[in-house]
């Protein structure tokens, strides 16, 4: 039989990135780099940007969504027992805002599906400039 080509769009997400003055946090490389991490976001506003890219076999696309994020002075006890969850290990910046550091999280500016990581309506108006529907 005649084989038919898939030909819908493919779609990308990056890691976001957090970013603090001159610094950026990717994933922490352990506890004691999380723990780091934690401290210098704590009572501090820090960028996050989360790009995503949509790719067919004639082009690609890109779409970057930048949010601010101000925590609450994160106390030390808090930070070490948030650590020990584990739940900071392969989030930027050492935190997911959807988990426990959301009861530290002072204020967002910007997306929250972004500083989860895949930022929603960039990602549905990349699929809809390719044709696909939402």
């Amino acid at each position: 039989g005649k084989r038919t080509e898939n030909r819908a769009p493919l779609i990308k997400d990056f890691v976001p990135l957090a970013g603090l003055d001159d610094l950026v946090f990717g994933k922490p490389a352990g506890a004691k780099d999380a723990t780091a991490m934690l401290r210098e976001l704590s009572g501090r506003t820090h960028q996050v940007v989360s790009t995503v890219w949509c790719v067919d076999a004639s082009r690609r696309q890109s779409a970057t969504s930048i949010s601010q994020v101000r925590f609450a002075r994160l106390p030390d006890d808090w930070i070490a027992a948030y650590v020990a969850t584990d739940e900071p290990s392969g989030k930027a910046g050492a935190y997911a805002i959807q988990g426990r550091a959301a009861a530290y999280v002072e204020h967002l500016s910007g997306s929250y599906s972004g500083v989860m990581g895949l930022p929603l309506f960039e990602t549905a108006a990349l699929l809809g400039s390719f044709g696909a529907a939402g």
